[in-house]
């Protein structure tokens, strides 16, 4: 797999003695959107966190962009062009929109979209009406929204997305999917950590699922929509 791809193979990872992945494995073809689904607790986040390389301890093989990065420290795992939109948001509440879009500004890449404010506010039309409104004043979606274009500002390839649909209203939920179809026609890949599955049916291509740390399922998003079975024993609450 070349360019945008990622490729992980045989991942463990753990906090301290305790091991939370068990080789984990999964692809991610260039401007693919690709769901990690389960329920709390089944190292859909450690996964993510693991990519982007903030476990202390993890073991297996990650290529991304044709370059091994399992060893690599974050900064510059990020450096590469993998962008990563954590659960907690961690927008900078005293900052204005337009200032949290500036920290988070890459230089260009070749062959990647490169985003400004502008074409952001395009995106997220809700942030050009509050582009000098601090991060704290702001919603949760408002917030999730912010997180998301703060992290495109580094002009990823790849974009790791922590539960973005989690706690929003639906018509932000709404806005959220038009907004990752939007971004997949530009051309980027796409990782989303869920356990909303009506969410991840609107824009993921295929699917995995985590169970107590193992992969138990891999396929289309057709495939798991067949699969009753599948849905009851591992996504069912």
């Amino acid at each position: 797999m070349t360019g945008a791809g990622l490729r992980v193979r045989d991942l463990d990872s753990f906090y301290g003695p305790a091991q939370i992945l068990f080789e984990v494995g999964f692809d991610v073809a260039p401007g693919e959107v690709v769901a990690l689904l389960g329920r709390n607790g089944a190292g859909k986040s450690t996964t993510l966190r693991s990519l982007m390389g903030l476990m202390a301890r993890r073991e297996g093989e990650i290529s991304f962009r044709d370059t091994r990065i399992e060893t690599l420290p974050t900064y510059e795992i990020a450096r590469l062009g993998l962008g990563y939109v954590p659960e907690d948001r961690r927008i900078f509440t005293e900052l204005t929109v337009e200032e949290n879009l500036t920290v988070g500004q890459q230089r260009p890449r070749e062959g990647v979209t490169t985003w400004t404010p502008e074409r952001l506010y395009a995106l997220f039309p809700n942030l050009a009406e509050m582009r000098r409104r601090p991060g704290g004043q702001m919603s949760g979606g408002e917030q999730q929204m912010l997180t998301i274009a703060r992290t495109l500002m580094g002009n990823p390839s790849l974009i790791l997305l922590d539960e973005p649909s989690e706690g929003l209203a639906p018509k932000i939920i709404e806005q959220m999917a038009d907004a990752i179809v939007t971004m997949k026609r530009e051309g980027l890949s796409i990782v989303i950590s869920e356990q909303n599955l009506h969410f991840a049916r609107l824009i993921c291509d295929r699917a995995y699922i985590l169970e107590k740390g193992r992969i138990r399922f891999q396929g289309s998003m057709a495939e798991l929509e067949a699969d009753e079975a599948v849905r009851n024993q591992y996504l069912a609450v």
